[in-house]
């Protein structure tokens, strides 16, 4: 049998140069690679908290046990997976439309911006997160509807960045799937 230990597929996650966070308008043109230019629709939201990106799926089961005891059969009822970052570029105008939604934010930075915080809900989007595993390997998320469903607290002193952290919940997309993965090796240099 061959050891199927291989420290080369070890990685971490850092963002792509150039924007790791883009949103746009649910139904826009979504990437199916990890490499392929994103369609004009997207938006880069700048950067993000160092503690990066964490998505989490949990998953309600019900057990079905039979006369006697065991366990005969698990379904799984619901899925939920949601996606956490922290956006700190707090000036930035993109930012601030996803935050409280664009038609609450007006204006920019030279002439001045104003929000206006309501009670109103967030509306779905499409979200795609660019990543840079070991080697200049490429991974892409993207998740085809997804929608804010909290805004963490947000802590101005001294010492840290102001950040919004963001929890985005996924919902099914046409073919019942939350999000898609795509990742590929770096292009070789053909020497």
């Amino acid at each position: 049998m061959e050891n199927a230990n291989n420290e080369a597929l070890v990685s971490t996650g850092k963002p792509k140069v150039g924007g790791a966070i883009f949103v746009a308008d649910v139904g826009s043109t979504l990437p199916t690679n990890a490499t392929s230019e994103l369609a004009a629709a997207f938006v880069g939201l700048g950067y993000c908290e160092e503690g990066g990106l964490t998505q989490s799926r949990s998953a309600s089961t019900e057990s079905v046990k039979a006369w006697g005891g065991d366990t005969v059969l698990v379904s799984e009822n619901e899925v939920e997976e949601t996606t956490q970052f922290t956006l700190i570029q707090v000036m930035d105008v993109n930012v601030l439309k996803e935050i409280f939604g664009a038609e609450n934010v007006t204006g920019d930075l030279q002439n001045g911006i104003t929000i206006k915080s309501g009670a109103k809900g967030h509306e779905a989007r499409a979200w795609v997160f660019d990543l840079i595993l070991k080697n200049n390997a490429l991974k892409r998320i993207v998740v085809p509807k997804g929608t804010i469903t909290e805004v963490g607290d947000v802590v101005y002193n001294d010492t840290d960045p102001v950040g919004y952290p963001v929890t985005i919940t996924a919902s099914s997309d046409s073919e019942s799937n939350l999000h898609y993965e795509y990742i590929q090796a770096a292009a070789s240099s053909g020497t």
